[in-house]
């Protein structure tokens, strides 16, 4: 199919079904420490929103498979999820995919995929280079909020040599993020953090900062601007209030050695 044809295709509908142990894996893989009960204990068990990412992660898979991508020539480009409701502590439920939106930025298509379901939206949006130019319009590059607010230093992780061979037992086991081989090979220098694990990570620190709990994040996104490797530091920062903090949520971005690795990024808390 031309590029533009598949706007509006229907990816099907899938059953979600994760226990109590699922979540708690997910909190342990993007930071959870052990003295953070409510992700660690079933007790009283609360599931960190961006899991969904987890669970919806299938419809980008199901839109390779039908012929819209090769995974070894596409990039993930941005992120966004948007809660309605709280994740179950355990649950069975159905998520339903299609494909959003199809642009042409020039040089690359970019194709917006989309997890729906009773809690939460997502869209993985797929960048793929080289499939550019298809239409009469191209898409202007986006102004990153970065350009026009100014930011605070707002929070610090350090990220384990173990977070990616960790985080990718929540269902992505990707090789690039295990074997140096297939890294290298990629054009890494060594295995990487999954975008998801980044952007969760990110999500579950902001939360104290942002004056909130990790599980009240309703809302995030941010576009993948830069690899990040196991064992490096992010430095997380949010816009100065009242500079690029509205409605909308507030900006953020994050950086590892003085390079921004997430950028365009929004969280909202409840």
């Amino acid at each position: 199919m031309e590029m533009m044809d598949w706007v509006g295709y229907r990816l099907g509908t899938r059953l979600a079904r994760y226990r109590e142990e699922d979540a708690i894996l997910y909190a342990l893989a993007v930071g959870a420490r052990a003295d953070e009960l409510p992700l660690v204990f079933e007790r009283d068990l609360k599931v960190l929103p961006t899991f969904a990412l987890t669970l919806g992660l299938w419809v980008a898979d199901a839109a390779s498979e039908a012929g819209a991508f090769e995974p070894s020539q596409a990039l993930h480009g941005t992120q966004s999820l948007t809660m309605y409701g709280s994740l179950p502590r355990a649950m069975a439920f159905e998520i339903t995919g299609h494909v959003a939106a199809v642009r042409d930025t020039g040089r690359s298509a970019i194709i917006d995929i989309v997890a729906e379901s009773e809690y939460f939206s997502a869209t993985y949006s797929i960048i793929l280079p080289g499939r550019g130019g298809f239409s009469s319009t191209e898409g202007k590059p986006k102004v990153g909020n970065e350009d026009r607010a100014e930011f605070q230093d707002t929070a610090c992780v350090e990220l384990p040599p173990e977070r990616a061979v960790l985080y990718r037992l929540t269902g992505d086991r990707h090789l690039i993020h295990v074997d140096p081989t297939a890294a290298r090979a990629a054009g890494f220098r060594g295995p990487i953090l999954h975008g998801l694990c980044t952007l969760g990570t990110v999500a579950k620190a902001l939360a104290e900062p942002l004056g909130g709990q990790p599980w009240e994040v309703t809302a995030i996104e941010a576009r993948f601007a830069a690899p990040v490797y196991p064992g490096s530091k992010l430095d997380i920062a949010t816009a100065v209030p009242g500079a690029e903090s509205d409605t909308t949520g507030i900006a953020y971005t994050v950086s590892v050695d003085g390079s921004r690795v997430l950028t365009d990024g929004r969280v909202n808390l409840r």
